[in-house]
């Protein structure tokens, strides 16, 4: 599947090119596999997070359920290891809570720091 990028010249917390985050499944505010944002995405869907048991529990505790499916949504659900565009204010809350998942800083969009200073995001980054 091809991606279509909204935002060509959008860059990463590592100040290079963003990359795609996730196309299986499909993530991202604009649903092109990308952690771009933009004047609609008031939630920030910035942050490539490799899912984990612990962090779907604790988003799932705290009202926002990834993991199940939504067929009337076309959301299949997410599972431990799938790539996942998240609010960067969601990845903070998670991480002051002891259950932020890791991040792809290459797909991570360079307005999470904002939020998250990189230093932090590099404690939590797994490779591309």
């Amino acid at each position: 599947m091809m991606t279509i990028r909204y935002d060509e010249g959008a860059r990463n917390v590592l100040g290079g090119e963003l990359q795609s985050c996730s196309t299986e499944p499909m993530t991202g505010f604009f649903r092109n596999g990308c952690c771009e944002t933009g004047p609609h995405d008031v939630g920030m869907h910035t942050v490539c997070a490799v899912m984990t048991a612990e962090f779907l529990a604790y988003s799932k505790g705290v009202g926002n359920d990834l993991s199940t499916p939504r067929p009337d949504l076309a959301f299949a659900g997410l599972k431990p290891g799938d790539r996942w565009c998240l609010c960067a204010p969601r990845w903070k809350e998670a991480l002051d809570a002891g259950a932020a998942p890791q991040v792809v800083l290459e797909a991570t969009h360079e307005e999470t720091l904002a939020i998250v200073p990189l230093g932090v995001l590099k404690d939590y980054a797994v490779k591309a």
